[in-house]
């Protein structure tokens, strides 16, 4: 069955996706791939509360040597020393 003269609506929406409730709606129209196509602003600015990489790796060493008890990156080199 086709349809003749089907008007296709189109519209432009600004969702703030820090807030649980933007977040919750970017999540449902990402549901629907064929009828929504969502485009992300591409900006060169560091978002407010962001850590560099270098910090952020570091972190993320710190938090697996609390987990096991010792610090992985040592271990990985004690191994291929010997």
């Amino acid at each position: 069955m086709q349809h003749k003269n089907i008007e296709i609506m189109s519209g432009i929406a600004n969702i703030d996706d820090s807030t649980p409730t933007g977040r919750k709606i970017v999540k449902e129209l990402e549901k629907h791939k064929r009828v929504v196509k969502l485009s992300y602003s591409q900006t060169e600015e560091i978002p407010e509360g962001c850590i560099p990489l270098e910090e952020g790796i570091e972190e993320f060493w710190k938090h697996l040597e609390n987990s096991l008890g010792f610090d992985l990156r040592q271990y990985k080199e004690d191994v291929l020393v010997k």
